[in-house]
């Protein structure tokens, strides 16, 4: 049986933006329940009175500040080594029978170049290949023949050492792309292991997607 709790509970879970400013306490719930009151009526298929919504929502923000502030938080205060790098270029191939063979080609010639920069990640798809900008011309040779879907250069990177408690904490990612995307940082390439991810980002951006991500750490 449904009931004003629960429904009200998915309809703020179905909104990752209210779902965060509830969380932290900045909006009007009296105003928010007026607006949210029809939809709710709708889905109960009875009246329900505002106050009952402003009683709810007012639960479900203790226990979303709960799960948010405090274990979210403890984790990314405890965000490790923040390494940012310029002049990169990415790659996107097509999968092929060849392109294994091709990508350890290119690690092998990369090995003799210690300063060069170097990361991938393979899809069903599609193949992502990140190198330095004076690797370009290498990878282009080794990978002639091969279907290239995506250049994009002048990008920058910013990975993130993460504590290792970061694989039993719902929401890391979330909290911070959250924070990324309300500043309108684009995202070209995302790369993660279990403990630290890669962000790739225009130049131009590179500067305020690492203010924000090293101003998790002092986030009270």
């Amino acid at each position: 049986m449904k009931t004003i709790s629960s429904v009200v509970e998915d309809y703020i879970k179905n909104k990752p933006f209210l779902l965060s400013a509830l969380s932290q306490g900045i909006i009007n719930l009296t105003s928010l329940s007026r607006n949210i009151l029809p939809e709710l009526e709708a889905e109960l298929g009875k009246e329900v009175k505002q106050g009952a919504v402003v009683m709810a929502l007012k639960r479900l923000s203790v226990d979303l500040d709960f799960r948010t502030n405090h274990k979210i938080l403890k984790v990314l205060k405890n965000i490790g080594e923040i390494t940012v790098r310029s002049s990169l270029t990415d790659y996107t191939f097509l999968i092929s029978d060849s392109i294994l063979a091709k990508q350890a080609e290119l690690i092998k010639e990369l090995n003799k170049n210690k300063e060069a920069f170097y990361t991938s990640s393979r899809g069903v798809n599609e193949t992502n290949i990140v190198v330095s900008n004076s690797m370009n011309r290498l990878v282009e040779s080794i990978f002639v023949g091969e279907k290239l879907t995506q250049k994009t250069e002048g990008l920058s990177s910013i990975t993130v050492k993460l504590p290792e408690e970061n694989i039993i904490v719902p929401g890391i990612y979330y909290f911070i792309f959250q924070r990324l995307a309300w500043e309108g940082i684009v995202l070209n390439e995302v790369i993660s292991t279990t403990n630290e991810f890669t962000i790739l980002v225009n130049d131009e951006q590179i500067d305020s997607a690492f203010r924000i991500i090293k101003d998790l750490k002092t986030m009270k």
